[in-house]
């Protein structure tokens, strides 16, 4: 396969997030290297050393449960019985994963599974930058309108009529007497 004819959108959808970290499951990884499952597994339980636990993870039932889908073989019909619990390999165990494989297909579509998490953290990251822009852009919002509120207390009086001036009645009025008299 060529660079051209790969993209990293495929991979995409495999990734997840579990226990707050971006992985993709032995399952799907195996898939991408061209390897079965069951050999990916046998690779990665030889060179134990080479995958810490930032780097790999067993799931747990439930955890498993919760991100099982068809491809995983040994779930059972109901999803209560998984005989292996599957491995979750993070960005850096996915690239030693590919090392210890060490098939050419392996090592070539680790590049582009590297790419995929690259593009992830990259999108994930303008996310978080709009965010704090948006969070940035409505904390404003909120000073000019307490800004404009209070404006418009102010100027709610002046916008108020005058009030009416008391006006002299029409019509016949009696004069009141006068103490004095007129030449």
């Amino acid at each position: 396969m060529t660079d051209a004819s790969l993209s990293t959108q495929p991979i995409l959808p495999l990734i997840h997030t579990i226990r707050g970290l971006r992985v993709i499951l032995a399952s799907d990884l195996a898939r991408l290297y061209s390897v079965p499952t069951k050999r990916l597994n046998e690779a990665v339980k030889r060179n134990k050393s080479r995958f810490p636990t930032d780097f790999m993870f067993q799931l747990t039932r439930i955890e498993a449960l919760a991100h099982s889908r068809s491809q995983i073989a040994t779930l059972n019909v109901q999803g209560v019985n998984i005989k292996h619990l599957p491995y979750a390999f993070t960005e850096h165990g996915a690239i030693m994963a590919a090392n210890v494989l060490n098939s050419p297909q392996a090592v070539a579509m680790s590049v582009y599974v590297i790419r995929a998490f690259i593009q992830q953290r990259e999108v994930l990251s303008a996310n978080d930058a709009i965010l704090k822009r948006l969070a940035e852009i409505d904390k404003t919002l909120l000073l000019h309108d307490k800004a404009l509120r209070d404006i418009y207390q102010k100027l709610l009086p002046l916008l108020q009529p005058p009030p009416e001036t008391p006006r002299p009645k029409i019509g016949f009025r009696e004069r009141p007497p006068r103490y004095g008299l007129r030449k």
